[in-house]
């Protein structure tokens, strides 16, 4: 008897200290660089969030500049990062790959660059710039995911190689009037990601889009309504490479500017490529868009397969994700 009353009386402390915790709900945190808030980097937010969350947590971060590198960890969901301006709200760092890490001669690699990186499920960015500012002395992710159900509205990523890196094979994101920069396979990755009325800028002549999409995985990416353009200059500009065999990309409905190349993709030195790699187009506009110059192992779909793909038949690779 007494040994049961020590156990309830340890779980009600337990109880009141998880209760005491005043960040263990659902109200939103705020970060202000300035001070004016609860936290003065994103970083510290998150920390204090609770692991495997029922309910949506929101971590509204107020307009300035925060150099750190961020991980929302793999235990975190439900999580949304909003800012309070997309051109004023920024979280950036500049490491690039071929930084030496710290007491050894060995380079950081490219997946140890990143700005942001998701491991967490169910996580949303609204209104925010994420930046890797790195000199252009090698590959620097600004975006690095992981998680499923990822969701970008209204977010800007900014970089120069390799700006944003989706992860994983399996998982899902949705880029929504999102504005994406870079100089060379700065999408890259082999998650399905669908991109919905996103402004994509190329920096230099080179590549935006490298997929490494698996075999068994339906869609890669799909670019609807997204508008091409390009610095002053900037004139020769492949739609895409394969960086792994069966690549899927898609752009349907786009405007492509004049500096998408006449043959639109590129094999990335591999003839074999040429028979794996997905690579599709429905109903382009601008002068980039004309289809009698593509290379011929990349395919105009029909009116009939277009209307076929949609957000919710993409996402539907493995589970439902509607929203």
């Amino acid at each position: 008897m007494i040994r049961l009353l020590t156990i309830i009386l340890a779980m009600m402390t337990t109880a009141q200290i998880q209760a005491a915790n005043k960040y263990d709900n659902p109200d939103t945190l705020f970060v202000a660089r300035d001070g004016t808030g609860e936290f003065r980097t994103v970083s510290e937010a998150i920390e204090v969030c609770r692991a495997f969350m029922d309910y949506h947590k929101v971590i509204f971060v107020k307009k300035g500049t925060y150099k750190e590198k961020v991980i929302v960890p793999s235990w975190l969901d439900h999580i949304e990062i909003c800012g309070e301006d997309a051109s004023s709200t920024i979280i950036t760092y500049d490491d690039h790959a071929n930084v030496r890490l710290a007491g050894t001669e060995q380079a950081m690699g490219t997946f140890r660059t990143y700005t942001l990186k998701i491991e967490g499920n169910d996580i949303t960015l609204k209104n925010i710039t994420i930046e890797n500012n790195s000199a252009r002395l090698g590959q620097a992710v600004a975006l690095h995911t992981e998680g499923d159900r990822l969701r970008f509205i209204n977010c800007r990523f900014l970089g120069h190689q390799d700006t944003v890196y989706t992860g994983k094979a399996g998982t899902r994101l949705s880029f929504e009037n999102c504005y994406i920069e870079g100089t060379t396979d700065f999408i890259f990755g082999p998650s399905t990601a669908w991109f919905e009325g996103c402004t994509i800028k190329n920096k230099s002549n080179s590549y935006i889009t490298a997929a490494s999409t698996p075999s068994d995985i339906a869609y890669g990416y799909v670019f609807n309504h997204c508008r091409l353009i390009a610095d002053e200059g900037v004139d020769k500009v492949y739609l895409g490479r394969p960086w792994r065999p069966y690549a899927y990309t898609l752009f349907m409905n786009c405007e492509m500017g004049r500096h998408i190349r006449a043959e639109g993709w590129h094999n990335w030195g591999k003839s074999s490529n040429e028979q794996t790699a997905r690579y599709l187009e429905y109903n382009n506009t601008g002068e980039g868009a004309g289809t009698q110059g593509r290379v011929g192992w990349s395919r105009q779909l029909t009116r009939k397969e277009a209307s076929a793909i949609t957000r919710d038949k993409v996402f539907a690779v493995k589970s439902e994700w509607t929203f």
